[in-house]
């Protein structure tokens, strides 16, 4: 069966108590322009749920806070099958915060490459974790 590129309803992540929850006792990583809060959970119908946001301190304008959320949302919806599937082959399930914390606006290619270079630095972290 060949993997759809769709970000549905199902894979974002809301409510202020399981986002509290991530926040709280969830680890990062980090690579720039990106950071990413994950916390590994039970009983969600799909493998990840995920949130993203751009800072109101760092990007005044809404504009510029959804054009970046915008790109984000695509550079994740398009590469994120390499990390579902290694999810569903551990039995594992994540909950995920994307937020951006460059000084600017980057290109939509830039901004793909991080993408790919992140989820594969968190699949590593998982694995890591694994092992301990």
């Amino acid at each position: 069966m060949q993997n759809r590129n769709t970000f549905s309803k199902k894979e974002h992540l809301f409510g202020e108590t399981t986002v509290d929850l991530l926040y709280e006792k969830g680890s990062s990583v980090f690579l720039y322009p990106y950071r990413l809060v994950y916390r590994e959970v039970e009983g969600e119908e799909v493998a990840v749920r995920c949130l993203v946001s751009a800072s109101k301190k760092r990007f005044k304008h809404a504009v510029d806070r959804n054009h970046l959320k915008r790109q984000m949302r695509e550079a994740y919806r398009i590469n994120k099958h390499p990390l579902f599937t290694f999810l569903n082959k551990n039995g594992k399930q994540l909950h995920i915060a994307i937020q951006f914390v460059g000084q600017k606006i980057e290109s939509s290619v830039f901004m793909q490459k991080k993408m790919i270079q992140l989820l594969s630095k968190l699949e590593k972290s998982l694995q890591e974790g694994e092992a301990k």
